[in-house]
């Protein structure tokens, strides 16, 4: 909604300096910034190795307006920026959770469940026009006899039903095969939705389990099988303006082990099901972002096609023994490195160097 703290997160996190005023609709157009993923391990690599460069694997942000209640009949921006957001992973929903009588909350108070369920209903009727759309489309094939067009048909029908009830479409346990159908819909309601809850800078430390609000979209996030990241935009807008030593110190007084940024793109990497896999040497340490159960060959893909087609083995070892050993040749000697075949399914952390022929 507007006047969460969206656009004050998404600058923090990004540095991008996106416009972030106290009134509603200060964002219209999308604002999109792409992050770093924190990794220690990279640094330590890159020391090991001496390498002339070090790239890390990186999150793309998209901060788009705040929805209102009505927004699909034309109430505040509309909800036509939606469509921004159609091609997204997932969906970060800002969700207020701090007391400030300086900041207007256009529902007149603050009631996080009542701002999530506002926002699952203008989802709901976003993909909705969607999904009745595409119904129309299908009717005509159904006419010339198209038997896919009979399942999808059936498949459509469902969906409008739970949509109708403002149930998003995550909801509905679709098969892999009926997730395939609509897959080109990219439709809101069915991408993982991580729910942020932006809190007081004051409470931070303790609102995970002192502060009311953030129990409530707790509850509410469990039954959906969600996951919570308690954040404080204003924190984080102040990390935001140190460099790595002072951010830590800033952190450790405030009682906090980590940053917002971090939580947030740890708790996305869970909700997406991705890992980290690293490749080191002198011209460059690398992270590569990967969906769990990738096999190596798919893995070298990542860096090259040529890599997967010509994909002859994958030498491995994990980060820890390749750091307690000191160097990759005192690893080998440990037996601690492995050459893997075409099964092999990567894991994070594997320091990987692939070996291929075309």
């Amino acid at each position: 909604m507007p006047n969460v703290g969206k656009s004050t997160l998404f600058n923090a996190i990004t540095k991008a300096g996106a416009e972030a005023a106290n009134y509603p609709f200060c964002t219209i157009e999308p604002n999109v910034g792409v992050v770093a993923v924190p990794d220690e391990r990279l640094e330590v690599l890159h020391k090991m190795y001496n390498s002339k460069k070090t790239t890390p694997a990186s999150v793309r942000f998209v901060d788009i307006a705040g929805l209102v209640k009505g927004a699909s009949k034309g109430e505040g921006l509309g909800n036509k920026f939606l469509e921004h957001i159609r091609q997204v992973d997932a969906v970060a929903h800002v969700v207020r959770c701090f007391e400030d009588g300086n900041i207007t909350h256009v529902e007149g108070g603050i009631d996080p469940l009542r701002d999530i369920d506002i926002i699952q209903t203008e989802l709901c009727l976003a993909d909705l026009e969607v999904i009745e759309k595409r119904m129309l489309k299908t009717e005509k094939l159904m006419k010339s006899g198209s038997k896919e067009a009979k399942a999808e048909s059936a498949l459509l029908h469902r969906i409008k039903e739970s949509l109708d009830e403002a149930k998003p479409v995550r909801g509905m346990g679709l098969s892999e095969d009926e997730l395939e159908l609509i897959k080109d819909a990219n439709l809101l309601t069915l991408k993982p939705t991580l729910y942020v809850a932006n809190v007081a800078e004051d409470e931070v430390a303790t609102a995970e389990t002192e502060n009311p609000h953030v129990q409530k979209v707790k509850e509410f996030a469990a039954a959906e099988h969600a996951e919570v990241v308690v954040i404080s935009a204003k924190v984080e807008s102040e990390i935001a303006e140190l460099d790595a030593d002072e951010a830590k110190e800033f952190l450790a007084d405030m009682g906090l082990s980590e940053s917002g940024l971090d939580k947030l793109i740890k708790g996305a990497f869970d909700l997406l099901g991705l890992l980290t896999f690293l490749t080191a040497g002198e011209d460059e340490c690398r992270a590569w972002t990967i969906t769990k159960g990738t096999t190596a060959p798919k893995a070298a893909g990542k860096i090259h096609t040529d890599i997967e087609r010509g994909f002859i083995r994958a030498e491995i070892v994990n980060y820890d023994d390749l750091v307690a050993a000191g160097s990759t040749a005192a690893a080998r000697e440990k037996g601690q490195v492995r050459l893997e075949g075409k099964d092999y399914v990567m894991q994070d952390g594997d320091v990987t160097y692939f070996r291929f022929n075309v």
